[in-house]
């Protein structure tokens, strides 16, 4: 069990990330994906991730569905403030006070729960100062809607800002032998406050499982296929730096998934990966990784075959929505 910040929820090593259940990462299964749910939590997986922005709505509705009954055994976070058209295209951010209030009522409406556990700021509002925000998230806490509030992809400053007004449990933000930038200066920050991490994607986008070997591994639909890390040169830069990580784990006798998440477990107690998955099979293969215990020879390979910087492409294409 892991303690997300001062103060903050405790939950189990290793978390679930919902998205790719309703969005995102091919066709949905609900029925596997509830089941992939409570195999997570009968594992000991508590914490499970979601947001109004995946479907949209359709992901919430979904873990409320799969918590109910549960709902003792679990820390449900959730994240507001991405925007959607009728399309389902992201057409801005939305920090306002007023925007903060409704969002958090529709969420606890489709999870079918009387408080979120986690209620993120999902990226930050360059337009709207985050102490508005935030002073917006502190009083639904006061009302008892939400319990512990967290943001995502946050710079170590707006962290500290969002910090001033109320305590911040934990930052969320990518995080993989892929993504090793908040390394830089956001980690030490959130030590020095006391504040966890959640670290999604830590797989780098299933790259890290070793079983992405070219674009044709992607189906029609993935969105992996729009990011840069996945595009030609890159990906087959990226699929040779996973090969080199496969032949580290299969000479311990694990999956790659298996020794990419039991390295991010090994960077603090602090830091809660949340790996996505909808299938049962997958969930097992990652759960396993929190009893897979690395000496320092294991993590000075690790660093030597992907230090920071190593990755090719950008995580998104439009590295301006990230408060950097």
């Amino acid at each position: 069990m892991r303690a997300l910040g001062r103060g903050g929820p405790v939950v189990g090593d290793l978390g679930l990330g919902c998205m790719g259940m309703s969005q995102f990462y091919g066709p949905a299964d609900e029925a596997e994906s509830i089941r992939t749910i409570h195999r997570a939590i009968d594992l000991g997986v508590t914490l499970l991730d979601t947001a109004d922005m995946y479907g949209p709505y359709a992901n919430e509705e979904l873990v409320g569905r799969a918590v109910r009954g549960r709902r003792e055994r679990v820390v449900v976070a959730t994240k507001f403030g991405n925007v959607k058209d009728g399309a389902g295209r992201v057409v801005g951010v939305n920090g306002r006070p007023e925007y903060v209030r409704t969002s958090c009522e529709g969420s606890l409406r489709r999870l079918g729960i009387d408080a979120i556990d986690v209620y993120c700021q999902h990226r930050v509002d360059r337009a709207t100062p985050v102490e508005e925000t935030w002073g917006a998230m502190a009083d639904l806490v006061r009302q008892g809607k939400v319990r512990h509030l967290a943001i995502s992809e946050a710079s170590p400053a707006t962290v500290r800002r969002a910090h001033a007004v109320h305590p911040v449990a934990a930052v969320q933000t990518e995080y993989s032998l892929l993504s090793r930038d908040p390394e830089v200066a956001l980690l030490g920050a959130l030590r020095e406050l006391g504040i966890g991490f959640i670290a999604y994607s830590p797989l780098g986008r299933g790259l890290l499982s070793g079983r992405i070997t070219g674009s044709d591994d992607l189906g029609p639909g993935d969105f992996r296929r729009t990011l840069p890390r996945f595009q030609s040169e890159h990906l087959r830069h990226n699929v040779g730096l996973v090969d080199r990580v496969a032949q580290l784990a299969a000479a311990k006798g694990v999956t790659a998934t298996q020794l990419a998440l039991a390295w991010v477990l090994a960077q603090g107690d602090d830091i809660v990966p949340i790996p996505g998955t909808k299938r049962v099979d997958r969930l097992e293969e990652n759960v396993a990784a929190t009893a897979l215990r690395l000496t320092p020879e294991d993590l000075a390979a690790l660093d030597a075959v992907a230090p920071r910087g190593r990755a090719a492409g950008d995580r998104y294409p439009d590295m301006t929505t990230v408060d950097a």
